[in-house]
């Protein structure tokens, strides 16, 4: 029989973010001095720049090397974006995390589940597109924004009384070029 070299699937040590609105709940987990234990611990942090900046600095005192956060709408975006260039990122689908058994239903306890499941390599990662892709995507969307007819003053010149499309309207259907006469603007002022 032949002997094959796993790899260890159990991520040392680890930090899940469960992402809410206004605040953050992590769990940090690291090895214990005690073999085969682990210490965890759950904070709150505020979901503000400030705040998450200071998680950065315990996360790297912790000596974390993942961070793992569901995706919970867009709320995700601020702490992934912001640790990323400190500690190896993954967003996990609330679908493929929700389907494993034994799933917590308060805040702190869903921290810690997360935790659980990335280091025991029971999640893979969402795709996140790398920094230039999401810049230019958001340069994009900026754009398209500020081109779209968003204004309720040019929809009112377009759609409105007088608009310029009722007098192209009224125009054309006072002559057959096209042309207003001075017969035609005469009818106008009566």
């Amino acid at each position: 029989m032949d002997e094959v070299e796993e790899q260890d699937r159990t991520v040392e040590r680890v930090a899940a973010i469960d992402v809410g609105k206004g605040e953050l709940k992590v769990c940090v987990r690291v090895p214990s001095a005690t073999v085969g234990r682990r210490r965890q611990e759950v904070r709150t942090y505020l979901a503000t720049t400030g705040a998450i900046l200071l998680l950065a600095e315990w996360i790297r005192e912790q000596g974390v090397t993942l961070v793992v956060m569901e995706a919970t709408g867009d709320y995700w975006k601020p702490p992934f974006y912001l640790l990323e260039d400190d500690v190896e990122c993954w967003l996990l689908d609330a679908k493929q995390v929700k389907n494993l058994p034994g799933r917590p239903k308060t805040d702190r306890e869903d921290a810690i589940w997360l935790a659980k499941v990335a280091e025991r390599g029971m999640a893979r990662p969402s795709f996140v597109p790398p920094k230039p892709i999401r810049r230019l995507r958001d340069l994009c969307r900026y754009r398209r924004a500020l081109t779209q007819e968003t204004h309720p003053r040019k929809a009112a010149h377009r759609e409105g009384p007088g608009g310029c499309a009722d007098q192209a309207e009224f125009v054309h259907s006072r002559h057959p070029r096209g042309v207003r006469t001075a017969d035609d603007r005469s009818d106008d002022r009566r």
